[in-house]
């Protein structure tokens, strides 16, 4: 068996692993397609991001209204995340790097690019290469944009660490492939952080209390999982149903199932 057709076999198999995840474990298959990805194109580790495109932007705004709304790691980093927290300061302060504004500038349509192929004349032996890459133990990503809807985009992003190779353009395209037939994961991952198709992100008590309404859950059986009230525990699900503009699990449950409620 050729490795084109081994790694052919295994993205395939990938596609019925993930599809076997409950709806309420979206997390653990966040995270299995994450690892399985990052055995497939040797990368260190991995990022998810939710954006949404915030109403009524700044004429000067060079992201567009773009903002990320969830960030997850494949394993942590706190290191990236100071970076990342700081970035996001930079994007509200009309600071962006360039790579980020390429990235962007494809929005509304499934991309997925090395760093070298975003990045300009020069860039890496710039100051953002130095500190958001190279200082947190990065040399190379692939990064994945994923519309959702007009106003939701999911990123995936890559990573190898210093001291290894660049990506070339077979990961890359094997990073594609496995993303482009998975909308309906992308979708389902959006819902269960209420990015883009919620009122407003869910906190993450309100996340846990959302993972068990799915699982089928009473509210008495969530109450005592999160060592909760019932009263407060009632709160929260109204939260949520609130949140998705639903009344009831049946009509949580559609969205999940892709119906309307």
């Amino acid at each position: 068996m050729t490795n084109d057709h081994r790694t052919q076999c295994a993205i395939h198999a990938l596609w019925n692993e993930v599809a076997d995840f409950e709806a309420a474990q979206a997390d653990a298959a966040r995270l299995y397609l994450l690892g399985r990805i990052c055995e497939l194109i040797g990368a260190h580790n991995a990022t998810w991001v939710g954006a949404v495109r915030m109403d009524n932007p700044h004429p000067s705004d060079p992201l567009n209204g773009w903002r990320p709304r969830a960030v997850r790691r494949l394993r942590p980093n706190p290191q990236l995340d100071r970076e990342s927290a700081a970035r996001i300061e930079d994007m509200d302060a009309g600071s962006v790097d360039e790579t980020t504004t390429r990235n962007v500038e494809l929005s509304g349509q499934y991309r997925v690019n090395r760093l070298v192929e975003l990045a300009p004349d020069g860039w890496f032996e710039g100051a953002f290469y130095r500190s958001f890459y190279l200082g947190v133990g990065h040399c190379d990503a692939i990064w994945a944009g994923i519309p959702v809807n007009e106003d939701a985009e999911v990123y995936f992003g890559f990573y190898r660490k210093v001291g290894q190779d660049m990506f070339d353009q077979t990961q890359r395209d094997i990073v594609a492939e496995v993303l482009r037939p998975l909308k309906w994961f992308h979708r389902l991952q959006m819902l269960c952080e209420g990015i883009g198709v919620a009122s407003g992100p869910l906190s993450p008590a309100e996340r846990r209390v959302l993972h068990s309404l799915l699982q089928g859950l009473t509210e008495k059986q969530i109450a005592a999982a999160n060592s909760h009230s019932p009263h407060t525990t009632h709160e929260y699900v109204k939260r949520v149903f609130r949140k998705y503009g639903v009344t009831s699990r049946a009509q949580l449950m559609a969205l999940w199932l892709g119906k309307a409620p």
